[in-house]
């Protein structure tokens, strides 16, 4: 959500920020723009794409050719809609303070109409043009201070959430950048420091970054960097080593990275389990947990909180803690975790799962647990991100970057890590070492098997050819595949603008039923397992309502050929490990039927990948 670039170096600083941008644009956004200094402010900004802003570039006057200081910024728009005026950087009104801002400033109406009434002039919509006029009427009064000085006092007056750049040409050597609720990262170079809202940007330039704390201020100069708080205490930060590559954030010969990540899942599979399981031995190394692993087992109850695709996740994670080590789980929306006064305590443990780990809900709901008590743990992809930092303990899916804004290969890597965590909790408890080892070969061979489903990729865009111009589909599932079937329908919703609804198969009596009809495609995962003859009597009710049944089913299935209008044949897995296979179908389908549609499929409209306002 919002993308923010920001560069001080010795390089020409403008390719340095519309390069960066063009790197974040998998966040979701509806205008850009970027500020330089050099002896004076310049800004250009607009609705529309990083590409539109670059092939405007040369409207910038000549002088700002070399500078070297600059901030830039995506937006994704939350207070006024997209339009050049709301786009960022915002300006003061005698154009020497630039400040562009991710996150929402939730009380900046009072502080609006306060700074009206003192005659500021506001040209923009956005909550966020507060801040460069509150940083202002600071610097006005007291013009003794400087720019990190006012900037702090302009954020003790501030509610909500910011990640916030300004620079100014009265101190035209710095950047000052804050952090609440809303990512920062710094990476490090020799002479030259690169800002930006998370490491996309950077890992081309530098391997070593520093993450922003909340309520932590950083003043980055061509030097070096200092952080402290808001309240003006120093920081010691520590340098994180990047763990990815330049090569991982691009498109590899893959027309979009929703694709490229779609055909990463066996690779990733891989990754996850790799140094974690010894299939012969019966043994699972989870070595972010092993401390608490004693104590995780000896839980109350399991509380997890997602949002989106890791809540379809956090679903299947229930099904498998209760069945493998019979400790009780439920499932929480983070959104919803906070605002409910949740019944949480010292015996219970809450896991939270992010993919980026800077997810706003979530993290609202692991500073809730916190106060009440609960071992709080993480699953989230990014090193370093707030989760991991502020989780007692946790684990990394090691997904590599995913750049798509619709997951995919996150959602398979946190399964597997609750598939993993289900089995670590009940070895010794409920399991045998026997069943242990049954079970990790199961898991073992998911890799592979997937690489199979991937195969069937023309078979799969022909069915979305066919299906494309439908206006709502119906996805259903029973036990574990009831998860994937939410997921399923979400991944269409969400790149193809098509409504689509998953539901446990059962519930088809219970409503939906009356939606049946000869337009409405209906998915059905028809697997077998122990509800696979309740999943053929809901087929034959959907066909008697003349529905056109779409039928995920396992290889050597001749019944549901007879059954279904189209069949797409996945291998046979155990019920638990299904859902890893049988997700990747809905993936392809979902993205076939976008493209066949024109929709953009890594920049569905009004999403974002990372949504770190609430």
């Amino acid at each position: 959500m919002c993308g923010i670039v920001g560069y001080i170096g010795w390089q020409d600083a403008a390719p340095m920020l519309l390069k960066g941008l063009k790197r974040l644009e998998y966040r979701g956004y509806d205008s850009a723009g970027i500020a330089l200094l050099n002896g004076t402010l310049s800004v250009m900004k607009q609705k529309g794409s990083v590409g539109d802003l670059e092939n405007n570039a040369d409207t910038f006057s000549a002088s700002m050719s070399g500078a070297t200081v600059g901030i830039g910024h995506t937006r994704w728009a939350t207070h006024g809609e997209p339009s050049d005026l709301n786009a960022h950087p915002h300006l003061n009104e005698t154009g020497d303070i630039a400040v562009i801002h991710n996150g929402i400033i939730e009380n900046y109406s009072a502080l609006k109409q306060e700074l009206v009434s003192q005659g500021y002039l506001f040209l923009s919509e956005t909550d966020s043009e507060v801040l460069v006029h509150l940083i202002d009427r600071i610097w006005e009064n007291e013009p003794a201070l400087d720019l990190e000085s006012v900037t702090r006092r302009a954020l003790r007056h501030v509610e909500g959430a910011y990640g916030l750049c300004v620079i100014s040409s009265r101190e035209p050597d710095k950047i000052v950048v804050a952090r609440k609720g809303s990512p920062l990262v710094i990476g490090i170079g020799i002479g030259e420091f690169f800002i930006a809202s998370d490491a996309a940007p950077i890992v081309e330039h530098t391997n070593k970054v520093v993450y922003l704390s909340d309520g932590e201020l950083a003043v980055v100069t061509r030097e070096g960097y200092s952080v402290k708080t808001i309240e003006n205490v120093e920081q010691e930060k520590m340098v994180t080593e990047l763990d990815f590559s330049l090569e991982k954030i691009e498109k590899g010969g893959f027309e979009h990275f929703m694709l490229k990540e779609i055909f990463e899942q066996p690779s990733v599979m891989h990754d996850v389990m790799r140094g974690r399981v010894r299939v012969a031995e019966g043994q699972i190394f989870l070595g972010g947990i092993a401390d608490y692993l004693d104590r995780l087992k000896q839980a109350k109850r399991i509380v997890i909180c997602a949002c989106g695709t890791s809540w379809h996740a956090a679903l299947l994670g229930e099904y498998l803690i209760e069945e493998f080590a019979r400790i009780p789980v439920e499932v929480d929306y983070a959104s919803e975790f906070r605002y409910r006064n949740p019944i949480v305590g010292v015996d219970d443990v809450v896991i939270l799962i992010s993919q980026s780990g800077e997810t706003a809900d979530t993290l609202a709901a692991l500073r809730t647990a916190k106060e009440k008590g609960a071992l709080v743990m993480g699953i989230c992809n990014v090193v370093g991100s707030t989760i991991a930092r502020e989780t007692l303990c946790g684990m990394y899916t090691h997904a590599g970057p995913e750049i798509g804004v619709a997951s995919t290969k996150a959602f398979t890597a946190q399964v597997i890590m609750l598939y993993m965590l289900a089995l670590a909790l009940s070895k010794g408890r409920t399991m045998s070492g026997e069943e242990i080892v049954i079970n990790l070969k199961e898991l073992a061979s998911i890799p592979e098997k997937a690489a199979r489903i991937l195969e069937l990729d023309s078979q799969i865009q022909s069915i979305a050819q066919r299906f494309k111009d439908a206006k709502n589909f119906l996805y259903l599932g029973r036990g574990y595949n009831f998860p994937v079937a939410l997921e399923g329908a979400l991944k269409l919703k969400e790149i193809s603008y098509i409504h689509a609804e998953g539901y446990p198969a059962a519930e088809m009596k219970h409503g939906p039923i009356a939606l049946i009809d000869e337009d409405m495609p209906v998915i059905i995962i028809a697997t077998r397992d122990n509800t696979y003859s309740k999943i053929l009597s809901n087929i034959e009710e959907v066909r008697s309502r003349k529905g056109r049944v779409i039928a995920i089913a396992n290889d050597g299935d001749q019944e549901i050929s007879r059954l279904a209008e189209d069949v797409i044949y996945i291998p046979q897995a155990s019920g638990p490990i299904t859902p890893l296979l049988a997700v990747i179908p809905l993936q392809l389908l979902a993205y076939h039927i976008a493209t066949l549609r024109g929709c953009n499929v890594d920049r569905p409209r009004n999403l974002a990948k990372s949504v770190t306002v609430e």
